[in-house]
């Protein structure tokens, strides 16, 4: 079993903790009414963007998603949040520093050994999801249900779709497919985005991700014979028949959206294995992204 099979079959338990500690770190966390922006890189930002989405639509208050490298300057907030699970990635580093004495600062890591641990006002650290895999699959699903946690929208029918979604059989027909699209509404969009991440992580997957309506305005196109088109949440009305349609097939989304992911993880690692390669050392990728900063 490689390190990512492990780690992915564990998550239903550590979800189990993470539910406990966003009670007992509940003052790191945003309080309601606090104006936040929630920050990462690569899976991170897709989370930052599930949880900016509920968050902000459960009344909580504004929130705004941002990729660690685009975070704009001029705007006001009562608090940040990071999420990076190996607490040295370059960009994160670099944007706290920038907060610091400015902007209350919260880091959600795996690892309390790293120099994020004293970049930030508060830290929240889930060393039970940490992982030797490349590859993100526990640590982000974990961050997520600890904010989903301190939301109030956990709940332990979530823990029982995850251990469904890693129990019963793929949907037939996805290891025949060539190219995957992943589609999300709300606060599953970013969901998605995290879903065609990990398929062209592990397994060099052509794959795309995009909000459900705004799929049929062209994307659909590519849509046909040996495409997959999967939906995390409730689909629009009719548009399950318009993929079916085009011969490609439709996979919807029964199980809660975070459950989903996992089932797309379970994917990644098939399709990865049935390519021949390893989906604990993806190509071109490390664990951290650490940039070299040259002057001039």
């Amino acid at each position: 079993m490689t390190h990512v099979e492990h780690e992915l079959n564990s998550q239903p338990d550590c979800w189990i903790l993470a539910a406990e500690e966003a009670a007992a770190h509940g003052g790191a966390l945003p309080a309601a009414g606090e104006r936040v922006a929630i920050v990462g890189c690569g899976t991170s930002f897709f989370m930052a963007q599930a949880v900016a989405a509920l968050r902000e639509r459960s009344g909580q208050g504004e929130t705004d998603a941002v990729a660690a490298s685009e975070f704009l300057g001029g705007r006001s907030y009562d608090r940040v949040v990071a999420l990076t699970r190996s607490g040295t990635t370059t960009e994160v580093l670099e944007l706290l520093g920038d907060l610091k004495g400015r902007t209350r600062t919260t880091v959600i890591t795996a690892d309390p050994r790293t120099p994020v641990v004293d970049s930030a006002d508060d830290v929240v650290v889930l060393g039970f999801a940490d992982e030797q895999s490349v590859v993100q699959t526990r640590f982000a699903t974990t961050a997520l249900t600890l904010l989903r946690a301190h939301l109030g929208l956990h709940t332990d029918a979530v823990v029982a779709d995850a251990r469904t979604a890693l129990k019963e059989p793929l949907p037939e027909g996805l290891m025949d497919c060539a190219q995957f699209t992943f589609l999300g509404r709300g606060w599953t969009v970013g969901l998605a985005g995290e879903a065609g991440l990990k398929m062209r992580e592990a397994a060099l997957a052509w794959t795309e991700a995009y909000p459900a309506m705004e799929y049929r305005h062209g994307p659909i196109s590519v849509t046909t014979r040996g495409t997959a088109t999967w939906m995390l949440g409730e689909a629009p009305p009719g548009l399950a028949e318009q993929v079916r349609a085009t011969g490609g097939l439709w996979v919807a989304g029964e199980l809660d959206p975070l459950a989903e992911l996992v089932r797309v993880q379970r994917l990644a690692v098939a399709a990865a294995a049935a390519r021949g390669l390893n989906p604990d050392r993806p190509r071109h990728l490390t664990r951290s992204v650490i940039l070299t900063r040259t002057s001039g």
